[in-house]
């Protein structure tokens, strides 16, 4: 049988960049090499465009940086085809693209864009729906109409005044939540206690989008759900986020220093079924396909809040994602050939 060729992209112009590095590490070594022919391209932080050829267990060493070939995706809508750019007029042909990229210029539509343009079928959600998924704001509007709670917040751009933005604070209550609008990994996050802790979380968000949300923090613990799937969808196992102190910033995300992750949730089963209907919920009214990982709070008085989609989750050692899966039957080799064969659907 003839191998699938799965365009493998990974790095990109983000902040996530190595976060992306590890996770496509892990994506080419479990890869089923019998079914499927990995062509990696690697995004340098400037944006250059490397096709790759060396070791999968030293990407994260960056060498692909100094021995890739430049390389571009051919538009032309159906080519379905990488050129390289090292004057040898090579094109090596493609027949899916499977985006491991975090963050911006990655996973908030713009790849996917690219992709759907030049008509390559591609591993997870779509434009439309990384977009509005990486717009937290925007995220919550749409989930609140489909009656789902999510938690309070304002948008700002850095036109608005320092005063204005601490009046809504004040609004909104402390303690709260300061984040870039589009942003990953909890970069540019900061939990807020009190009004004079501010201005510092403010230059913090801004530092990663011109547009920042202050958003009502929410009590209770966090509960992720996975799922997979366009039309017919799977649903994971439910885990749960065990804090010792403050909120699942990025060093607890790939580090688990002090948090620990519980898979499944410490939960009744009737709760955690309920969760699972939820996150197919906002899975559907945000438009995903593919994959993505719904990230939900449980409070104290079990109502279950919204809190955001990652649409390209991790795929490192410590990642929520394949666990969850894992936990539904499907192990790590068996999710990537479930995932590129749902992005082969039309």
């Amino acid at each position: 049988m003839e191998k699938t060729r799965v365009l493998i992209l990974f790095g990109g112009c983000s902040s996530e960049h190595e976060v992306s590095l590890s996770s496509a590490e892990a994506v080419l070594s479990q890869l089923d090499v019998k079914r499927f022919e990995p062509v990696a391209v690697g995004i340098t932080r400037e944006g250059a465009w490397l096709y790759y050829q060396g070791a999968w267990d030293a990407l994260t060493a960056g060498g692909w940086e100094t021995s890739g070939t430049p390389c571009t995706l051919d538009l032309s809508r159906g080519s379905r085809a990488l050129l390289l750019l090292d004057g040898s007029g090579r094109r090596l042909p493609v027949d899916a693209a499977f985006p491991v990229l975090h963050g911006k210029n990655g996973e908030d539509g713009s790849v996917q864009g690219v992709c759907e343009l030049a008509g390559l079928p591609l591993v997870g959600c779509g434009t439309l729906a990384s977009a509005l998924c990486m717009d937290k704001s925007r995220a919550h509007r749409l989930v609140r109409a489909a009656g789902i709670r999510a938690p309070k917040d304002r948008v700002f751009d850095r036109s608005a005044s320092r005063d204005e933005i601490a009046a809504e604070a004040s609004r909104l209550g402390y303690p709260l939540f300061v984040k870039p609008l589009r942003a990953g990994s909890s970069f540019g996050v900061s939990r807020v206690e009190r009004a004079e802790q501010l201005a510092e979380a403010l230059d913090r968000a801004f530092a990663h989008d011109p547009e920042i949300v202050i958003e009502e923090a929410i009590e209770g613990f966090e509960v992720g759900c996975a799922v997979i799937g366009n039309d017919r969808l799977t649903v994971g196992e439910v885990d749960e986020i065990e804090l010792a102190d403050g909120f699942f910033d990025y060093t607890e995300k790939y580090t688990l220093k002090t948090a620990k992750i519980h898979c499944p949730a410490r939960i009744p089963a009737e709760k955690a079924d309920e969760i699972r209907q939820t996150a197919q919920t906002v899975y559907r009214t945000l438009g995903c396909r593919g994959m993505a990982r719904v990230d939900l709070f449980l409070t104290p008085w079990q109502e279950i809040v919204f809190n955001e989609v990652n649409t390209i989750p991790g795929f490192t050692a410590h990642s929520r994602f394949p666990n969850m899966l894992r936990g539904a039957g499907l192990d790590f080799p068996a999710l990537l050939t479930r995932l590129i064969e749902l992005g082969a659907q039309p």
